[in-house]
């Protein structure tokens, strides 16, 4: 066991560790270290001036959002503008991430960039007249320029971010990896419109649009010649305002229909009551003797004596004409004797009042029962008609409301598929501009200084390298099984060194 500061453990004396037992083990093997030192160092310039200098590594940023990244640019009337990044989840990131790495695109990339030709150059070069075996080694040489691509390209995004970088370096001349990223984002882009939306989405928006469009005015056409084909413009309108006027037509039959009643059962009773009415009744009455007529009756009675007397003047008392002047003297003696005791009474009548009110009342009834009669038959004819026209107006207001209904529908249908259209055509001109939910916010640039710096580079092969050398000048002492000093072999062999002669001196 051994301790430090020359003391003693066990019998044994452990020397101390001096600067020239650490430096020995490299003067010893000082070819070692200088071949493994100009190595290294060589290894380092070559790194650094012959790969470094040359690699160039081109750099593109994507950003994913959820609706595109112009959300002002729309087919709507009143856009809405909605934050990008609202609803992107790692998911969708890490699948645009798997869609940037796709094998078809890395193909594509290598055929445009000519990535191909570079592979092609570095290997032996095959003539044109064995086309199956050029087009074998193009193929190949395509194939190898893929993989190439695919191994030195770099999609990662970032935590807790929509943002992808893509990096992708080469050794060779700045343009191609620049040529790689700014080709990969467009052929991205392109796909990336492709899977979003269908191909010949507005060609078939437009034909529905055309298609709606005819119907529209075929439907209106229809519309326009049924109002002047029947003479009705708006039948259920009309069918309303005459349904409110046969509401008020039923009511008035009821109601003269009540009045015929009402004038009916009237005039029964007024034909009773003149029944026991008399028409006329006495105002005054005067009680008058025959005076006038037995002065007449006398007169009379005068003249006929007289006339007898005539007669008897000439003729017998026995003469016919005698005998009739006597009996009419005889009867108009009577007459008068029995005037005598007659009195004559004078009545004066008049119209009964009540009997004529009766009369005018009945009357008056019985007009207005037959304005009423002629009234109720005429408000069932109209109710009739009008109820007969309802039910054409019916027919037709369900035939109108048919139209409408198609017009309707095919106004709508004719503004959604003019809305997709304009959608569609607002989307194809947003694809021809490259704007989509997915952009590139970075775009590659072709490098103007390497990835690497080569005198960083150098300088730390140079501290490699020294490190090395001297690792390897200790790694070749500890290998090698020959004693170099004195103290070695007392401290090993435990004898006594008498005399040492150095390997110079000898």
């Amino acid at each position: 066991m051994e301790n430090v500061g020359g003391k003693k453990s066990a019998g044994y004396e452990i020397r101390t560790l001096t600067l020239l037992d650490m430096l020995g083990p490299l003067f010893r093997n000082w070819l070692v270290v200088t071949i493994t030192f100009c190595a290294i160092s060589v290894i380092a310039i070559w790194v650094a001036w012959g790969w470094a200098n040359h690699y160039y590594v081109a750099t593109m940023q994507v950003v994913v959002a959820r609706e595109r990244s112009e959300p002002t640019v729309s087919g709507q009337q009143e856009s809405v503008v909605v934050g990008n990044d609202s609803g992107v989840t790692t998911d969708e990131v890490a699948s645009e991430t798997a869609l940037l790495q796709g094998r078809d695109m890395l193909e594509e990339v290598a055929r445009i960039c000519k990535l191909a030709n570079q592979e092609e150059s570095n290997g032996d070069s095959l003539t044109k007249s064995d086309s199956h075996l050029l087009e074998l080694k193009n193929a190949q040489a395509l194939e190898r320029a893929t993989n190439g691509l695919a191994a030195n390209l770099r999609a990662d995004a970032q935590k807790s971010s929509r943002v992808i970088d893509v990096k992708y370096g080469q050794v060779g001349a700045p343009e191609i990896p620049a040529c790689v990223l700014q080709t990969l984002g467009k052929l991205y882009l392109e796909k990336h419109l492709r899977l979003q939306r269908p191909a010949g989405s507005f060609q078939f928006f437009a034909e529905e649009t055309t298609k709606y469009q005819q119907a529209l005015a075929d439907s209106e056409n229809r519309l326009a010649n049924f109002s002047r084909s029947e003479g009705v413009a708006a039948p259920d309108i009309l069918r309303t305002s005459m349904a409110q006027q046969l509401v008020a037509a039923q009511a008035s039959l009821y109601q003269a229909r009540q009045a015929i009643a009402a004038d009916q059962q009237r005039l029964e009773d007024l034909k009773y009551q003149m029944r026991g009415t008399p028409s006329r009744s006495s105002t005054a009455e005067v009680s008058n003797s025959a005076d006038i007529l037995l002065q007449q009756m006398q007169s009379s009675l005068l003249a006929s004596q007289v006339k007898r007397i005539q007669l008897v003047t000439k003729y017998d008392p026995s003469y016919p004409l005698v005998k009739e002047v006597d009996e009419e003297i005889a009867q108009t003696q009577q007459a008068i004797n029995q005037a005598e005791d007659v009195k004559y009474v004078n009545t004066t009548t008049d119209r009964d009042p009540t009997f004529e009110y009766l009369r005018e009342d009945q009357a008056k009834t019985e007009a207005d029962l037959a304005s009423h009669q002629a009234t109720a038959t005429e408000l069932l004819n109209t109710i009739l008609g009008m109820q007969s026209k309802m039910m054409s107006l019916d027919e037709k207001a369900v035939k109108q409301a048919a139209l409408v209904r198609e017009t309707k529908a095919n106004e709508g249908n004719y503004l959604l598929y003019l809305t997709k259209r304009e959608q569609e055509r607002t989307s194809d001109a947003l694809d021809d501009k490259r704007i989509a939910n997915v952009a590139i916010a970075v775009p590659a640039e072709v490098p103007a200084l390497p990835a690497h710096n080569p005198y960083s580079l150098m300088i730390a092969g140079f501290f490699f390298a020294a490190l090395g050398g001297i690792a390897t000048g200790y790694l070749a002492e500890l290998i090698d099984p020959s004693f170099h000093t004195p103290a070695e072999v007392e401290e090993l062999l435990k004898i006594t060194v008498l005399a040492a002669v150095p390997k110079e001196a000898a």
